[in-house]
């Protein structure tokens, strides 16, 4: 456990040597530190120009100091940022200075979030929305991660949570006051209304994970095929650059290769797999029982053929785009296909591009930004929505039983926030983190 009564500091900027470099100090000590820096403390929240100083008084670099004194600060605690020039000696001598102070110590990965998280000022679902805001590539993956990370999609939480707050509260005063005037008498049918719609409400919800996973992770595109039938080429023409080796020897592809494109502001991941036929040759064996793992995981499978074989036709997988290449060769296959593409003269491409697009925006049909996206999104609210089912299954349980049940349902959702005890997943959430974040 990571003790808060140290003070923690991080380069909290990017890798150096660059333009600028900000140091990050977090903890009760900071004021303290300051002034040895600095000779005093600037004034709250305003930039200062000042010379930053060994403590034996030799000038390590002159940038802009800031100070946030607690609790209004990103961790809630007293915050400094030093702006310093970015080459690496003035960073590693204020970064020795920094250590050379009683109490003070680098900061592990994540440290000032999960400090923020545990002093009320995030959440999960915005720390980790902070996360993907720093890893974000794509435009989609960009608005995804600020409507979590501003608070978004807690607040539907927010308000759910108060829904059963509520429910629970008016059945567990029926449960103890069943006689008391002021506890009115119907409130069973009040409750198990709204419990009715809050179902309605959270598979709704949940309906939209596979959008939320789409736009975070990436829209899974697997071009297979038989060897030689241009699949290489294929990835190659789409990415628009030289990922795959392509030659005309059957079976150059051993392994999955993998790139990541960004098309209409969305992340698509493309798949170059091993050619598929009967091989006695390890090696292209085992890479072609990877491409067949790699099929299954598939959004959207291009089964490609070439055009200019007559050899026999492998019947595509169901669901798959078939793809004739290699169109500007003499043709000789008779099956119909979905796209006839050559990668020589670029024919059919942009369509093949504007087909992904399509086929992936028939999948994320988001109505906002504020969906899940997380594989511990969907344990925690496909808990809290079971759970909620069985309060209303069987109406003729006992009272209790079926608050019993409202509990569950509460406890589940407040897992996603952390708004319950949640320490289990504060190391794998925060340890996602860069250090210095």
């Amino acid at each position: 456990m990571l003790s808060h009564k140290e003070t923690i500091f991080a380069l909290s900027s990017g890798a150096v040597p660059a333009g600028l470099a900000v140091m990050r100090i977090s903890g009760k000590d900071v004021p303290a530190v300051l002034a040895a820096l600095i000779g005093g403390l600037p004034p709250p929240r305003r930039a200062a120009l000042r010379s930053i100083r060994s403590r034996n008084g030799q000038v390590i670099d002159t940038g802009l100091v800031l100070l946030f004194p607690a609790p209004h600060s990103f961790t809630g605690e007293n915050v400094a940022e030093l702006h310093l020039h970015g080459g690496r000696a003035v960073v590693e001598a204020v970064h020795r200075e920094l250590a050379e102070f009683p109490n003070l110590r680098p900061a592990a990965p994540g440290e000032f979030s999960r400090r923020a998280f545990e002093n009320g000022k995030l959440d999960l679902i915005e720390a980790e929305g902070l996360a993907d805001l720093i890893a974000a590539e794509t435009e989609m993956q960009r608005r995804l991660a600020v409507e979590q990370s501003s608070g978004g999609l807690s607040s539907i939480y927010y308000g759910w949570s108060d829904r059963l707050t509520r429910a629970r509260a008016l059945i567990e005063a029926e449960l103890d006051f069943p006689d008391e005037d002021d506890v009115p008498g119907s409130v069973s049918d009040q409750v198990w209304a709204d419990v009715s719609r809050l179902i309605e409400e959270l598979a709704s919800h949940l309906q939209q994970l596979e959008a939320g996973e789409i736009i975070r992770d990436g829209f899974k595109v697997v071009i297979a095929g038989k060897p030689n039938a241009g699949k290489s080429s294929l990835m190659n023409a789409l990415a628009k650059r030289d990922i795959a080796i392509v030659t005309e020897i059957a079976g150059t592809t051993r392994d999955v290769l993998q790139v990541d494109l960004s098309m209409d502001g969305y992340l698509v991941k493309l798949y170059d797999t091993a050619g598929l036929r009967d091989t006695d040759e390890v090696v292209e064996r085992e890479g072609i029982r990877r491409a067949e793992k790699i099929i299954t995981e598939a959004d959207l499978l291009i089964f490609i053929e070439d055009l200019s074989t007559d050899s026999v036709r492998a019947e595509p997988p169901k669901g798959a785009v078939l793809v004739g290449t290699k169109s500007d060769l003499p043709r000789r296959s008779l099956r119909q296909y979905d796209l006839v593409i050559s990668t020589k003269d670029g024919v059919g491409l942009d369509t093949l591009r504007g087909l992904i697009v399509q086929r992936l925006k028939a999948k994320v049909q988001p109505q906002s930004m504020a969906i899940p996206s997380r594989a511990r999104h969907r344990e925690a609210l496909s808990t809290s929505l079971a759970a909620l089912q069985a309060s209303l299954i069987a109406p003729s349980r006992g009272l209790d039983l079926r608050a019993e049940d409202l509990r569950v349902a509460s406890d589940a959702l407040g897992r996603v926030t952390g708004r319950v005890d949640v320490e289990n997943l504060l190391d794998v959430i925060f340890g996602e983190f860069c250090i210095g974040k």
